[in-house]
């Protein structure tokens, strides 16, 4: 990615230390530092902010950067990122049917099955919002939207959507109920004593 080197010209020309530039546009030191550096992509309100206080177009501050991040978001990356997410509902589905069924067939050990196979989703599940954090998608999907001419209270509103912490404890509790009743179901199909 080029933003690195763009902020560092950009901010140098200004004669603005990292402390200065990050105190203009909202942010810390360590997160100046960061971009430079390459370890993270700004946000698409920094960039905003950021061309406002270099005095450039938003095009020129990330050069080849929006091909680079379509490329990112196409990819293999992506691809992996798939296959991780289709393991983890396996995984998932698996934890929903087979509990009962695993206790009838063998006992404690069915428990422990159960149990690894659950360990492993909830892994794999850990994984996946790493990969998704190192590779900046929501970032990138957020600048590209911007670079198609959505205004950036419309990408605000999508963020805070799924910012939203009521929408995963009614997720959390539809899957606890759904859990429950094919559980029930299960223990009845294979006449186990609730």
């Amino acid at each position: 990615m080029e933003i690195g080197k763009q902020i560092k010209k950009y901010r140098s020309e200004l004669s603005l230390s990292q402390e200065e530039f990050a105190d203009k546009i909202f942010v810390t030191r360590q997160t100046v530092s960061n971009w430079e550096n390459d370890k993270s992509y700004p946000d698409i309100n920094s960039l905003v902010l950021m061309s406002n206080v270099f005095g450039v177009s938003l095009d020129n501050l990330i050069k080849g950067d929006v091909d680079e991040m379509n490329e990112k978001i196409k990819t293999e990356d992506i691809e992996s990122l798939n296959k991780e997410n289709n393991w983890l509902t396996a995984a998932f589905i698996w934890d929903f049917f087979m509990l009962v069924p695993m206790l009838k067939l063998f006992g404690i050990w069915g428990a422990v099955i159960f149990g690894v196979v659950f360990l492993l989703g909830f892994i794999k599940a850990v994984k996946v919002e790493k990969q998704k954090k190192k590779l900046d998608i929501q970032t990138y999907k957020e600048i590209n939207a911007f670079m198609e001419g959505k205004r950036l209270d419309e990408i605000e509103k999508q963020r805070e959507i799924a910012k939203r912490p009521y929408q995963k404890i009614l997720l959390a509790i539809g899957c606890a109920v759904a859990a429950f009743v094919i559980t029930y179901l299960m223990a009845v199909i294979f006449k186990l004593e609730i």
